[in-house]
């Protein structure tokens, strides 16, 4: 094989991955180190779900291999968490599967309607794993900027809206300079790594666009139940006609601190839910059972404390957003989420946000997630994890400060 070339081979490196290993060399050395780059909660899963784990767990017949569509309770408790969030009535059999995470469900699914050489949109900058993603299925990818420029961002408080006419200017020439013309929109609201919201005027004109056009939509909704106050992150599913054309995903990873469990589901539209478990048919046999139990019970009670976890990040974002202001660098502190997107102190700025990363973890052991792994447009930023509690946050902010 030497001198032969996998397809893995052209992977662009992965920057979150080296920040990582680096964490790790640094501990087996005795080092602490304050991991502020991955979007890993610690908080423990509620307890009514870690009992039914455990109960679901002594039964030998939840020990042989699942259904990798999700088993019927978890599917059926998907359905009722979409008709009372968001007032979306799907169909139990043939618009939702169970899956492994977002990342599973969506490279899967990406697999399953790409074709060598199409084309795929991503508002930049994106999550890493969407690009991956569209590349390991045979396709290529389109970045459309979601703002101008970080400015131009913090003036907008990182909101999209109908109104957002620079992106969709962007986006129509995206579709008139690609051949063939773009098949898939990759979305997702509320966005990792900026904490950007989409408003629901935004999501209709998204619709619209992609109807008119064949497309289809895909939203990563990993953090749609992730948020501070009163106003909820609109579903893509609630916008009329959206079941046409697009697919939700969506984790119980952060809100319900189940990161290690890899249980999550795809709902929206038949066809390509029936694409994604047609793929998932040959490839796996679904989350172990008793983690899909547990899940299914949860997902709709009204007793988990789930307000004292929005609380918890919220109170950990303004700390941390406090701090990183002081220290000068700029940023809006979001209205939801996990994490804060910052761009780099100037003094600093023309490190990049790779050397700028690795300086913080070596002089100050923490870790961050530099900005050019999102996007090598936004290499003046880095994105901050709220993983850690309030106490790890604020002496982060004070070893920081040392070596800035």
């Amino acid at each position: 094989m030497n001198g032969s070339q996998f397809r893995v081979d052209h992977l662009p490196p992965y920057q979150l991955g080296s920040i990582a290993a680096r964490v790790n060399e640094l501990r087996l050395s005795g080092q602490e180190v304050i991991d502020l780059s991955q979007i890993n909660p610690e908080l423990s899963p509620p307890q009514p779900a870690l009992d039914k784990l455990v109960q679901g767990i002594l039964l030998p017949h939840n020990h042989r291999y699942s259904s990798s569509q999700g088993i019927l309770k978890l599917r059926e408790a998907v359905v009722e968490f979409y008709q009372k969030r968001f007032g979306v009535s799907l169909q139990v059999d043939s618009e939702v599967a169970g899956t492994l995470g977002t990342k599973e469900a969506l490279s899967h699914l990406l697999l399953a309607i790409l074709s060598p050489g199409d084309h795929v949109v991503l508002p930049t900058p994106c999550y890493p794993i969407h690009r991956s993603g569209v590349f390991l299925a045979g396709g290529s990818s389109v970045g459309v900027p979601l703002f101008d420029d970080f400015d131009t961002a913090l003036s907008e408080q990182f909101r999209l809206t109908g109104e957002s006419e620079r992106f969709f200017e962007r986006l129509a020439i995206a579709f008139e300079s690609s051949w063939p013309q773009p098949r898939v929109i990759i979305l997702n609201f509320p966005h990792n790594p900026t904490g950007s919201w989409a408003d629901r005027s935004f999501l209709e004109r998204i619709v619209k666009f992609s109807l008119e056009r064949g497309v289809i939509l895909l939203n990563d909704f990993a953090y749609g139940e992730l948020h501070y106050g009163q106003e909820r992150p609109v579903s893509l599913l609630e916008i009329p006609g959206a079941i046409e054309c697009a697919v939700e995903f969506f984790s119980l990873s952060k809100l319900y601190s189940m990161p290690g469990w890899r249980v999550g589901f795809a709902a929206g539209n038949s066809r390509l839910i029936g694409a994604l478990k047609k793929v998932k048919s040959y490839l796996d046999f679904g989350a172990f059972q008793p983690l899909q139990i547990a899940c299914a019970f949860s997902l709709n009670r009204d007793d988990l404390n789930l307000d004292e976890v929005r609380a918890t990040y919220q109170s950990r974002s303004s700390v941390l957003s406090a701090g990183l202001l002081e220290l000068g660098f700029e940023l809006k502190q979001p209205p939801g989420g996990m994490l804060l997107w910052a761009r780099i102190p100037k003094a600093h700025r023309g490190r990049g946000s790779i050397a700028f990363s690795h300086h913080l973890l070596e002089e100050a052991h923490v870790a961050t997630s530099p900005g050019a792994g999102f996007d090598p447009l936004t290499d003046d930023t880095l994105r901050f994890s709220l993983g850690e509690s309030e106490a790890r946050m604020r002496k982060a902010v004070q070893q920081m400060k040392r070596c800035l």
